[in-house]
């Protein structure tokens, strides 16, 4: 059986007890606040990060893992015999994916799969669990590929957001939807799709809100062999009559919390689940 190693980065919000079970390699983007520069979840976490712009310190901005990071970090594994699977949050959110792939192309290794995950936050976690489960089954890296790429359109998410005022600074939704959206208690469903954020629906309220995901989640089927991920950002109102109703219905979940680099356009107050489709 091949030494795999799973490597992904800080965006995949994964939670520590999954990260250790599965002895996953994280490496973290970084949050810039002009010229102060925090390592995500090392330095910084999502509630510091509401407080440092609550204080005034601006809005943030985040950078991508640099591809010599990368190349330390491969280089590493594959000196102790690992083969690498690098699966990364979507490309066009981030530069991350090309600097893993440069990373590739200077160690010019075959032992290394780089994939571009087209998703962010537990959407990406997903893909990162089925990949440590393929692992277990004894597939090599190439069949893990393969396996990932022809589950990426399948993972679904429905997520609801409460304050609009992230989502505008971080240019997910127009500033005039955000100024409408606040005076009429209007709650935008975002999904990921295709690589990006879309506003899915718009309902008034979180009654609402949390009615539409619980409906959403009875119209589908789930992949059983990975669990769905129940993402929190600081919403305890819809959180916990989710968090229920899932228990109730004796879904397979795990729980998450939104790291600081997706926390920076989503803002507190949000949440919502992330999940594989069976197909």
């Amino acid at each position: 059986m091949e030494k795999i190693k799973i490597i992904t980065d800080s965006t995949a919000d994964l939670p520590r007890s999954i990260i250790e079970k599965y002895e996953i390699e994280v490496l973290p983007l970084t949050i810039n606040f002009g010229e102060k520069t925090y390592v995500d979840g090392i330095d910084i976490n999502f509630k510091s990060l509401l407080e440092k712009i609550e204080e005034g310190e601006g809005f943030p901005h985040t950078s991508q893992v640099i591809p010599q990071r990368f190349i330390e970090c491969y280089k590493r594994y594959l000196d102790e015999g690992y083969k690498i699977i690098s699966l990364h949050l979507s490309s066009k959110m981030s530069g991350t994916y090309q600097s893993a792939c440069i990373a590739k192309e200077t160690l010019d290794s075959e032992e290394i799969v780089v994939i571009d995950g087209q998703s962010v936050t537990s959407g990406l976690g997903l893909l990162v669990i089925k990949a440590c489960i393929l692992v277990e089954e004894g597939k090599n890296i190439f069949d893990i590929k393969e396996d990932i790429i022809n589950t990426i359109p399948h993972v679904k998410s429905v997520l609801a957001f409460d304050c609009l005022e992230h989502l505008v600074k971080g240019g997910r939704l127009s500033k005039t939807a955000g100024v409408i959206g606040n005076i009429l208690g209007i709650k935008p469903i975002l999904a990921v799709k295709d690589g990006e954020m879309a506003v899915e629906d718009k309902v008034r309220g979180s009654k609402k809100a949390l009615k539409y995901i619980l409906e959403h989640l009875e119209n589908v089927q789930l992949d059983e062999k990975v669990p769905m991920i129940l993402l929190n950002a600081e919403n305890e109102d819809i959180i916990e009559v989710l968090r229920e109703k899932l228990i109730k219905e004796k879904y397979n979940f795990v729980e998450a919390e939104v790291g600081c680099t997706v926390g920076t356009h989503s803002g507190p107050r949000a949440c919502g689940v992330f999940f594989i489709e069976k197909y």
